[in-house]
């Protein structure tokens, strides 16, 4: 009986393995189709910025551009990053190394966070293409240990998507071009040094708000956004966002290098737990 119990066992736990495995492979096949769908929405001959483009937005919107945009830059809103810094995790401060492919039509972020035998690794998703095969889109968290065992697993409603959308509309910061209104901006200046800009392609979320200094640059950018972030665990709208901590030119663009983000942005609450540094950014 001993014997065919530890049987039992191990073939329960062979099962579940490769359950995990299969699991694994699906969700790198998913990455690997999302990540090829963003890149092919790169324009292969993008128009070039002109600062008459924006002559009839509010001085604001002006300044952004003065400092976000050189002029003749080519205007991709496609960019591929690379970063790198700390993500807190249950207040703990873990290094963080990331890559994310941001467009108009979604993203996808995969990060290393930790280290040793505890080292995170898996992904952020959204596909927000508009199809027949889609239908309205999807979007995922999914994170294991080495990527492998499961220990933050989202996505499949539509509460995870409309928060994943918010989040690319903040991020939109690093494709400057997405804010022109040709491509559906619009800016509306509310104080010396403040704005409120919405995007076409995320309007059913509250628009983002921004800050800059005297010469154009990026100072903060908030948003509220749907999250499940609070002590209840319920989905409602609250303040997201954080500081712009130093802005680098990257291909005719400038855009902020090092920021500090989390949830319950000017609150007590704030968390703050996303705080990365640029290495690379590559619009295409």
């Amino acid at each position: 009986m001993l014997k065919g119990l530890v049987i039992g066992v191990l073939g329960v736990l062979g099962l579940s393995a490769l359950a995990v495995v299969g699991l694994t492979l699906r969700d790198r096949q998913e990455v690997l189709r999302l990540r090829a769908a963003l890149l092919a929405a790169r324009a292969p001959e993008p128009e070039r910025y002109d600062p008459a483009m924006v002559q009839d937005l509010p001085e604001i919107a002006q300044r952004y551009f003065a400092r976000a945009i050189r002029p003749g830059t080519p205007l991709s809103r496609v960019v591929t990053l690379r970063m790198e810094g700390t993500f807190l995790l249950n207040g703990q401060p873990l290094p963080m190394t990331a890559r994310q492919i941001l467009t108009p039509g979604g993203f996808i972020w995969e990060a290393a966070m930790g280290s040793g035998i505890m080292r995170i690794a898996g992904s952020d998703g959204l596909d927000d293409r508009q199809d027949e095969a889609l239908g309205e889109g999807r979007s995922w968290t999914r994170f294991g240990i080495w990527g492998v065992i499961p220990v933050a697993r989202a996505g499949g409603s539509d509460d995870h998507r409309r928060s994943a959308r918010t989040r690319a509309l903040l991020e939109s910061v690093w494709t400057p071009a997405a804010f022109l209104p040709r491509f559906g901006a619009q800016w509306e200046q509310t104080g010396p040094d403040s704005a409120r800009v919405s995007l076409a392609a995320f309007g059913d979320v509250p628009a983002m708000e921004i800050t800059l200094n005297a010469d154009g640059t990026l100072e903060t950018i908030t948003a509220l956004r749907w999250s499940n972030a609070n002590p209840q665990r319920e989905y409602r709208l609250q303040p997201f966002g954080g500081r712009v901590l130093e802005t680098r030119d990257f291909n005719g663009f400038g855009i902020p290098s090092r920021v500090e983000m989390g949830n319950l942005w000017g609150t007590p609450d704030y968390d703050g737990f996303f705080r990365a540094t640029l290495i690379r950014a590559e619009h295409e």
